[in-house]
């Protein structure tokens, strides 16, 4: 069976190259939180095969969390708050559009090899708080690279932003600060729900 998850988890390196190929040439899009997930999953994804496929040691429960946790993110926000893709603007490969694969397919092929192939129990309590850290990070990233390359696209007209919900000169506080908890929360929950679905499920990997 190690086998398996090992094919299943390079299955998932190869949708994470190819949903952020679009990337690797035009470098403003790594300010998207999709990319970066999906560069963070891809490579946390590909130990984890080799750690299968050749006996190894497997990432550490933190890390292979967090890539699950932020995922799950990554699919709730496409679902709940961005506009549907397009598919005349968005790059298509094997007539996927790069979005759905990293919005849809690596999410639920992510959440998958949590339940079947780790090994469980091994999360803390206190790791959905660690996780939080990656936003605070984030945002700053983002208002930082606004502040000095203010046309720097990947947003329309060259803005910066790479949502319309993170664009604060746009939106203005309130809804800013509304987009930002709602964030916030998904990762919480998510998070929490990674920790408790963990502690649920039998110390043995269910796919053995």
């Amino acid at each position: 069976m190690r086998f398996v998850a090992g094919i299943w988890r390079l299955a998932i390196v190869a949708l994470c190259v190819m949903g952020t190929s679009e990337a690797w040439t035009q470098p403003n899009r790594w300010v998207y939180f999709t990319f970066q997930t999906g560069a963070l999953v891809g490579f946390v994804m590909l130990w984890a095969a080799a750690a299968s496929l050749v006996h190894g040691v497997q990432p550490p429960a933190w890390l292979k969390g967090a890539a699950t946790t932020y995922a799950i993110v990554v699919a709730l926000v496409a679902f709940t708050m961005l506009p549907p893709d397009d598919p005349r603007t968005v790059p298509q490969i094997m007539g996927i559009m790069t979005n759905t694969m990293l919005h849809r397919i690596v999410p639920a092929m992510v959440v998958l090899d949590f339940l079947l192939f780790d090994e469980h129990r091994r999360l803390k309590a206190s790791y959905p708080l660690l996780w939080l850290i990656y936003p605070p990070l984030y945002l700053t990233f983002v208002f930082v690279r606004a502040w000095w390359w203010p046309h720097a696209g990947p947003g329309a007209g060259g803005s910066p932003y790479p949502y319309d919900f993170l664009n604060l000169p746009a939106v203005g506080w309130a809804q800013f600060g509304i987009a930002c908890l709602k964030v916030l929360a998904a990762f919480l929950a998510s998070g929490a729900v990674v920790c408790l679905v963990d502690r649920a499920l039998p110390e043995h990997a269910l796919a053995k």
